[in-house]
């Protein structure tokens, strides 16, 4: 064979596998269109103020909780130099999958154990492709361990549980901005008057804005369609800012909520948001998160040789 015969076969199977490398680059470049991408991060905690978010914890990740609230009362002489009363609620959550979280916590100042389960059903996806919002399933439900001071109410466990049913429907707007509709349902066990409904119909609204690196602006609302009657009751309503530090995040907040549980400050928020005393209190929250798949891939990496 001639040099030159040698030269054009050459050129003629270097072409064919360009072309054939061609082809597979967009094959591969097709298949991972049709890979589903998702929205991450539409808020960055499992709540956005009181209320819960479409967030779940990842897979193995365990997450500290707790809630702090602070108020002073109406009468001139206060008994503290911060704050007359607190309230705290110290909770455990966990993921056992990217998509099932739950989570048990307790609160002193009502004397509510709550505990909760939530999936998230729907993801937003990515540069208009998919669903165009994510949606989240929540149930949670509470039990009262204090005394019940109406004779007429059965003390029996029935009537110190209730529960919330929510269905979280998000949409992360662009990179900074968040929006959540919450259509929500609840039964409360205790009946404090005959006039009182015991299922109660409520929408909330809630935003995040990013204000920095690691900062956000949030907000959050909720309308009753059909409160309790036998006392005022008010919409509970919140302002404040989330601040990121790696596994740590702190939200600071003021609201009008003493409850931090759904039925309590869904249902029964008694005071109006206004800087009367009792009705604003401080809000602050921490959620520290421990991840063990981590810790635990680290273990496996350091045995291997």
């Amino acid at each position: 064979m001639t040099v030159k015969g040698a030269f054009c076969i050459g050129m003629l199977v270097l072409t064919g596998s360009f072309g054939f490398s061609q082809n597979l680059l967009e094959i591969l470049d097709e298949e991972q269109d049709k890979v589903p991408q998702f929205t991450e991060a539409t808020f960055k905690t499992t709540r956005i103020t009181f209320g819960h978010s479409i967030e779940t914890r990842k897979k193995g990740v365990l997450e500290l909780f707790v809630s702090n609230r602070f108020w002073n009362t109406p009468e001139e002489r206060t008994q503290s130099f911060l704050s007359d009363r607190m309230s705290t609620r110290i909770a455990l959550e966990y993921g056992f999958t990217d998509r099932f979280s739950m989570g048990f916590g307790g609160t002193t100042w009502d004397g509510l154990f709550d505990g909760y389960a939530k999936y998230k059903l729907v993801q937003q996806g990515l540069e208009g492709k998919g669903s165009p919002v994510s949606i989240t399933l929540f149930q949670n439900a509470t039990y009262f361990s204090e005394g019940i001071a109406n004779d007429a109410i059965a003390d029996d466990f029935g009537n110190r549980m209730s529960y919330a049913s929510q269905l979280l429907i998000a949409r992360k707007f662009s990179r900074k901005f968040s929006l959540q509709v919450t259509p929500t349902f609840i039964h409360r066990g205790l009946e404090f008057s005959e006039e009182d409904p015991q299922n109660h119909f409520a929408v909330g609204i809630g935003g995040r804005y990013k204000i920095g690196n690691h900062m956000s602006f949030v907000s959050e609302y909720y309308a009753v369609a059909n409160p309790i009657e036998s006392f005022n009751t008010y919409s509970p309503f919140a302002v404040g800012v989330n601040w990121e530090i790696g596994d740590l995040m702190m939200q600071f907040q003021l609201t009008n909520a003493l409850g931090m549980a759904e039925p309590a400050f869904i249902a029964q928020t008694r005071n109006n948001f206004n800087f009367r005393n009792p009705n604003l209190n401080f809000g602050f929250n921490v959620a520290y998160i421990m991840h063990f798949k981590r810790k635990l891939k680290g273990l496996k990496q350091e045995k291997k040789p």
